[in-house]
């Protein structure tokens, strides 16, 4: 684009010049055909041919570049300027009313080049001659070998200017991009074990800090997810042991000496429900793969939400008799359009945890209503506090809120996890609040006509 600007700029300037030098030759040719008139029109009627051809010799004085040639109608030669041919240029020139920068024309002689032009003019002086031809014109090599010059020195101008541009627009580039080499190079010291380091917004300019925090956001982010999945894996290392450490010492013991067909049964219906428990816990992680790719597909039919909380009741009730739980249902008639078996997953995930937290006779409700448009499941246990830097984590899969790797019957802690995959799977939401009295778990689902 500057090589451009520049020839265009260089192109303009030659073309002035150019322009200029035409315009002071016309101007002499102009001065020369006034003179050449005056002379024409002051002629003695009685003068001899010779002292004419003095008069037209002497007639243009201070013009030493100008050539002329003056002749009849019928071609004869009148007079014409010494060392000059400019028959041929009047053979073929046609003749113009008045010299301008249009009406000029250019031709080359023996290695010359002239700027000229042809006029017919009258001559009440010399009646008995008749209208006259005068081609006047004048050599220009001078103006040429100076554009030729001028050209050449322009060539090395535009030149030497596109290459100072260039570096200028390099080493602005250069230095405007300084800012981003040096964070790309603090970026790329970040590595897995260092995503505590941040980028600092204060020593990038002003353009570059939004840039900054959101990069250390990401890093904030991935931090988190590393450091949960770090506690997912010794979780889970943790939880897989327990089972394979019991099988393994019930085989050895099994295996230590003859036993009788019961006692072998025991041992393998003991080591069956280790199996069990790995298996739902490989279970739940395959089921978090899906969700996080998306290949969630539910096969949806109206579900009818008083119906499945009671099945769920059922399910539940001699554990939460064992517990000593009482489980409480407040409902209408509401239905939503999904999957039954995804839907039972989700709410036997929050109707467990609840009984799991909920203190000896303290009872668990369980409140269903709709507007028409949706319908809300409302889960409330009595029991300790949930903290509140935990309370916007804990739907977050492989989120703990203890450091403690000890745990009895609660899992991997998948179970909220897999419950907010499913209702978002069917486009609804949960939430969860927190008091000293209570935690209550929040579901809104699509309301479908049941």
């Amino acid at each position: 684009m500057i090589t451009i600007v520049l020839l265009c700029f260089g192109w303009m300037i030659e073309r002035s010049i150019n322009n200029h030098f035409i315009q002071q030759d016309v101007d002499e040719l102009n001065a020369v055909v006034q003179a050449l008139k005056h002379t024409l029109a002051t002629v003695p009627a009685n003068e001899s041919p010779e002292a004419f051809r003095d008069r037209l010799a002497n007639a243009v004085s201070g013009h030493h570049n100008a050539q002329y040639q003056i002749s009849t109608s019928t071609g004869s030669v009148i007079y014409s300027t010494p060392g000059s041919d400019l028959a041929r240029f009047a053979g073929i020139a046609r003749p113009v009313e008045r010299i301008s920068i249009d009406t000029v024309g250019t031709w080359q002689d023996q290695g010359e080049t002239f700027r000229g032009a042809l006029l017919r003019m009258e001559s009440e002086s010399l009646p008995k001659i008749g209208p006259l031809t005068i081609a006047v014109a004048t050599g220009i090599n001078f103006h040429l070998h100076y554009l030729e010059s001028f050209r050449g020195y322009l060539r090395l101008i535009i030149i030497g200017a596109c290459l100072i541009a260039i570096l200028a627009t390099w080493m602005a580039v250069h230095q405007g991009h300084a800012p981003i080499r040096r964070i790309s190079r603090e970026i790329g010291r970040i590595k897995s074990d260092q995503l505590h380091i941040r980028l600092d917004p204060d020593s990038v300019p002003a353009e570059l800090v939004e840039l900054t925090r959101s990069f250390n956001e990401m890093l904030h982010r991935l931090e988190e997810v590393f450091t949960r999945l770090s506690e997912f894996s010794g979780d889970i290392a943790h939880e897989l042991r327990t089972p394979i450490t019991n099988i393994r010492t019930q085989t050895e013991v099994a295996l230590s000496q003859a036993r009788s067909v019961d006692q072998y049964q025991e041992i393998l219906y003991s080591n069956l429900e280790e199996y069990e428990r790995m298996a739902k816990m490989v279970g739940d992680m395959l089921f978090l793969a899906q969700a996080d790719n998306h290949l969630l597909k539910p096969e949806l039919v109206t579900i009818d939400l008083d119906t499945e909380i009671r099945t769920l009741f059922d399910y539940f009730g001699a554990w939460a008799e064992e517990r000593r739980v009482s489980l409480e249902l407040v409902s209408e008639r509401v239905c939503t359009l999904g999957d039954t078996l995804m839907i039972r997953r989700a709410l036997s995930n929050l109707l467990s945890n609840a009984i799991r937290y909920t203190p000896q006779e303290k009872t668990i409700s369980v409140h269903i209503e709709g507007n028409g448009e949706s319908v809300k499941i409302r889960i409330v246990n009595p029991g300790p506090q949930i903290p509140p830097e935990h309370l916007p984590h804990i739907f977050e899969r492989f989120y703990r809120p203890d450091a403690s790797r000890q745990r009895s019957s609660e899992g991997a802690g998948l179970g909220l996890a897999i419950a907010k995959s499913i209702f978002e799977a069917h486009a609804g939401r949960i939430t969860a609040t927190s008091t000293e009295q209570e935690t209550a778990f929040e579901v809104r689902l699509p309301a479908q006509t049941c």
